[in-house]
């Protein structure tokens, strides 16, 4: 299948211990010339085949994925309201400005309206390109414009399907990395079918659509895919830059799709800061790759309109002053062990010092508060001090930010992923604290260089980067639940090398003194065969059966809340007479709702309301505003609350039963829990308070309104109510 190719790789590593290869080569014998032809042949034939699996299996997954999603919901039945209500939370708000370009009279209208828009915050104009990454949105609908596929393809087909055919492009990336780090595309055959059947710690796509990972992740996976291949050794000029040119792309189209990209390459950054501190990567090919995520951000800053944020971020901070670091260091490795250790000691100082001094200033000249929630979140969640900042205890109490949860690692241990990985994991982090100890001991020594020679092959720079890439995203995911995804579909590359590499079962082999490169071939393929087969023993059946159940959208009282803003019908026959007239009333179109962060974005994109505050919470104004809103939900007096939403200029209020009696969380992490404790409020329920909390003076607002009192009364008319929601309008006298 691959043996030409594997036995090019035998040739580099042995041919100093096999054979004069040098001197047989320019032998002009008949034969040789024949197998290098045939050789070439076989490469191609298994390119070609290896090719056809990795766009076969993209594509299955792509349809595999969308089935899932159209059995799930009977998306294809349900009404466009539906449709709209199950993009849930923040996913409603970005799908929202697909349907608002698609709606608009001109795709320069839609523009406008995305640059100067007032219904997302109201009694404020924000630049929605700016403010979010939305450029997906925006050049999807232009594209569904101008394709003449309107009578053919509904806008929300063209926009999910254009999802669930970019996990092709992710599960081929994947492929590919697991392909080009072992040599065979067993391999990435292997790491597709982990990814498949992880689905559940790999993705959510088919009920998060879309979300901005989704789009992302992708372009991070082909960005890793083209680093693999950059860091090959003895590669061609015109290859290098053309790989150094996929990169790049990769790096814009991922900083252009997500918020989080520039803590996600910090990582990546970080990774490559440390390889380059032991020796590891080729100090040229590092260089490249800092420039090339300083200038993919910085062009994504100028497209979103100078976004404060970006630039004040730690990434560019922190490659500016590796940089920097490099020209007033010289000579960082040479020397003995101790003396490049102190050297290196200094410049890991002098760079996190320059990284700290560039960002507060950035910070400082452009005012920059954008991201100060992030690091409360980080100070308080890794025990630098406990706090009552609203915004940092919202994270710490959802589970997406808590720490992975143990079960994770059960289920990725039943398709035996994460027993392959630990154990791949094990022998590369060996080989990876030898090499880094004596490539900073410098030693030459015969002998010594003879004990290393394994370690040498096993972790070449390609495998070096996954490595430390696999750790740090690892470390990332056990802390933070929501970022394991990044972690999980490299886990499935990483341990599909490991299994499938020459060099890893070289190393094994002689360490247990049984190596030969007849077994190592035999293991190398059959162990990976076997894997797979258990695997299709074990998880088909399921697939099917998950394949084969059926389901369907049911949120009623959603759809009728969204009905009534729209002033569509809606049955009345089970609320009270003296009600029913004021259920018919209009909502106007310019009408400002406020509610939950999550709600609001479903009313904006199923009504086109104007919000008060949304999910994207990556401005302090919003964040602000948002704590302000949701006082519905605390201890405050009808007047203050009506204050509060009559400043932003608010028409009708959305309460939630969920909210208001909420049982979801634990004591102290329920919503009205943060209230009362940033408020300064003792809870609600049995429990311990901190000794300086005091009995509010008024009751928690969203039950005593439903009791209809004159002092509520006079501010807040209910003109709504099912099971769980209840609107009220506000008076305008005030």
């Amino acid at each position: 299948m691959t043996t030409i190719r594997q036995r090019r790789v035998e040739k580099g590593t042995e041919v100093a211990e096999d054979q004069p290869s040098e001197e047989k080569n320019v032998k002009p014998d008949g034969k040789i010339l024949s197998d290098h032809t045939g050789g070439k042949l076989w490469n191609i034939l298994s390119v070609t085949v290896g090719g056809i699996v990795a766009i076969s299996l993209g594509l299955l997954t792509s349809v595999y994925v969308a089935t899932l999603h159209e059995n799930d919901l009977w998306f294809s039945n349900i009404k466009e309201v539906e449709r709209e209500i199950s993009f849930r939370t923040e996913c409603g708000l970005y799908y929202s400005y697909y349907k608002q370009m698609i709606q608009a009279a001109s795709i320069q209208q839609g523009l406008h309206g995305l640059v100067y828009d007032n219904k997302t915050e109201s009694v404020r104009t924000i630049n929605i390109l700016e403010r979010m990454n939305v450029y997906q949105e925006v050049f999807l609908s232009i594209l569904y414009r101008i394709l003449p596929i309107q009578q053919y393809l509904e806008p929300v087909y063209f926009y999910i399907y254009t999802l669930f055919g970019l996990q092709a492009v992710y599960v081929i990336a994947l492929y590919v990395t697991s392909w080009l780090l072992s040599g065979t595309w067993l391999s990435g055959l292997l790491a597709a079918c982990w990814y498949v059947t992880n689905r559940i710690d790999t993705t959510r796509v088919e009920f998060t659509i879309p979300l901005r990972e989704n789009w992302a992740l992708p372009f991070f996976a082909v960005q890793i895919a083209a680093i693999t291949y950059l860091l090959r050794t003895h590669l061609q000029p015109v290859r290098e830059r053309w790989t150094l040119t996929a990169v790049f792309i990769a790096t814009f189209l991922f900083s252009l799709t997500w918020q989080f990209n520039q803590f996600m390459m910090l990582i990546q950054a970080l990774a490559l800061f440390i390889l380059d501190c032991f020796d590891m990567l080729p100090t040229a090919k590092v260089t490249w790759l800092y420039i090339i995520q300083i200038s993919g951000l910085l062009l994504v800053c100028v497209l979103q309109f100078f976004n404060s944020m970006i630039l004040g971020s730690l990434l560019i901070s922190f490659n500016a002053s590796v940089l920097i670091a490099r020209t007033i260091q010289k000579n960082l490795k040479k020397g003995s062990l101790l003396n490049r250790l102190g050297k290196l000691i200094l410049h890991v100082l002098l760079v996190l010092c320059l990284t700290l001094l560039i960002n507060k200033f950035i910070k400082k000249i452009l005012n920059l508060e954008s991201d100060e929630h992030i690091f409360k979140f980080l100070k308080a969640k890794f025990g630098f001090g406990a706090t009552r900042d609203f915004d940092a205890n919202l994270y710490l109490c959802e589970e997406a930010f808590g720490l992975l949860p143990l079960n994770t690692f059960s289920r990725l241990s039943d398709t035996l992923l994460f027993y392959v990985y630990v154990f791949v994991l094990f022998l590369m982090t060996v080989a990876a604290v030898i090499v880094a100890f004596r490539n900073l001991s410098g030693s030459n020594q015969v002998q010594f260089m003879e004990k290393m020679e394994e370690c040498t092959i096993t972790l070449k720079p390609d495998a070096a980067y996954n490595l430390m890439h696999t750790v740090l995203f690892g470390c990332l995911a056990l802390s933070t639940m929501r970022m394991k995804y990044l972690w999980t579909s490299h886990m499935c590359v990483f341990a599909s090398f490991g299994l499938c590499s020459t060099e890893v079962w070289k190393l094994i082999l002689k360490c247990i003194h049984l190596y030969t490169s007849q077994r190592t071939h035999v293991i190398k393929y059959s162990i990976p065969i076997i894997t797979l087969l258990y695997i299709s023993y074990k998880f088909w059946p399921g697939i099917m059966d998950e394949l084969s159940e059926l389901r369907e959208f049911y949120d009623p009282d959603t759809v009728e809340l969204m009905n009534w803003i729209n002033n569509a019908e809606m049955p009345l026959q089970r609320l009270p007479q003296t009600y029913q007239h004021l259920f018919r009333s209009n909502t106007p179109n310019t009408a400002v709702f406020a509610g939950s962060m999550q709600l609001l974005a479903g009313v904006k994109l199923c009504t086109g309301r104007t919000l008060t505050n949304h999910p994207h919470y990556e401005d302090k104004n919003l964040r602000e505003r948002t704590k302000q809103i949701y006082q519905i939900y605390a201890k405050r007096s009808p007047e203050d609350v009506y204050r509060i939403l009559r400043s932003f200029g608010t028409d009708y209020v959305i309460l939630e039963d969920s909210i208001c009696y909420e049982r979801r969380h634990s004591r102290g992490c329920r919503l009205r829990d943060l209230l009362d404790v940033a408020n300064g409020h003792i809870m609600d329920g049995l429990g311990e308070n901190e000794p300086d909390l005091k009995p509010s003076l008024y009751p928690r607002f969203c039950e005593e309104i439903k009791k209809n009192l004159p002092s509520y009364t006079i501010h807040f008319t209910r003109v709504f109510q099912n099971k769980t929601f209840h609107v009220y309008k506000l008076a305008k006298h005030k």
